[in-house]
């Protein structure tokens, strides 16, 4: 199967008046057409930095990497056409309407007026937010906001979207609603996902092979049951025993604020 992402000895050294953080040490990973990827690891153990850098938002210090056949250090921009990315906090504008915040994303692809309401009522459509559109943003609620989050990403039809910790906060109803959309995708789209979560269950549920990073390197990656099978002895142990026995330490609460690692 064709490798949409790949990366060699990714590395981002940050300078602090305390002297270099080395918060990614050199991540290898390659990203299938088509494939979930659960990119899982320990709060401070590189994820963010490493989604920052896939995704141009942060230049490498180091190694090399491509997205969609797109080089990071020579061609930004056709990495930012290939790939959509939802952060950990929503983008959208609490004053305008949902079909504004739509259209004006088109706009930023460059599509016309017309193209661009016409994608607009399409994500809509498909995102279950037709019913949505006159509202304002700021009167969503939480699962309703990353569907209109995933609506914007989803804009440019790119061919990896990147998801970082989408369901931090929603109610079980809206986290199985997004989980749907997100196989959804991959089945109906063939859209490549790359999800960082630190739910562990919605890591098994929604992954067909996972990464697990450490202290800025890759410590173990396959599908969540040959993780299982390798680290605990069987395929029906949860995926949070696993998670520790590669790691030693568990993952941040789900509801912890954020942290930039």
């Amino acid at each position: 199967m064709t490798a949409v992402i790949s990366a060699a000895g990714l590395a981002r050294t940050f300078r602090t008046k305390h002297g270099p953080v080395e918060a990614v040490r050199g991540v290898d990973l390659t990203v299938r057409a088509g494939e979930i990827l659960g990119f899982l690891g320990p709060n401070g153990a590189g994820k963010t930095t490493t989604l920052r850098m896939l995704t141009t938002l942060l230049a490498p210090t180091g190694g090399t990497a491509t997205v969609a056949g797109h080089d990071l250090a020579t061609d930004a921009a056709g990495v930012r056409r290939a790939c959509g990315y939802v952060a950990q906090s929503s983008g959208t504008d609490p004053q305008i309407s949902v079909r504004e915040e739509l259209v004006t994303q088109g706009r930023f692809y460059r599509l016309t007026r017309a193209l661009a309401a016409a994608r607009a009522a399409e994500l809509a459509r498909d995102l279950d937010l037709t019913e949505l559109l006159d509202r304002r943003c700021g009167t969503l609620s939480g699962g309703q906001r990353r569907r209109l989050d995933i609506a914007m990403a989803l804009t440019h039809r790119p061919e990896v979207l990147f998801l970082d910790e989408p369901t931090t906060g929603l109610d079980p109803g809206s986290r199985a609603d997004l989980w749907d959309l997100i196989r959804w995708l991959r089945d109906e789209h063939g859209t490549t996902v790359f999800l960082t979560t630190h739910y562990l269950d919605e890591a098994d549920a929604l992954s067909d092979r996972l990464v697990i990073v450490d202290k800025g390197v890759v410590v173990a990656e396959g599908t969540p049951s040959a993780l299982k099978l390798e680290h605990t002895g069987s395929i029906d142990a949860p995926l949070q025993d696993t998670f520790l026995a590669i790691t030693g330490r568990g993952p941040a609460p789900a509801d912890a604020a954020p942290v930039a690692v």
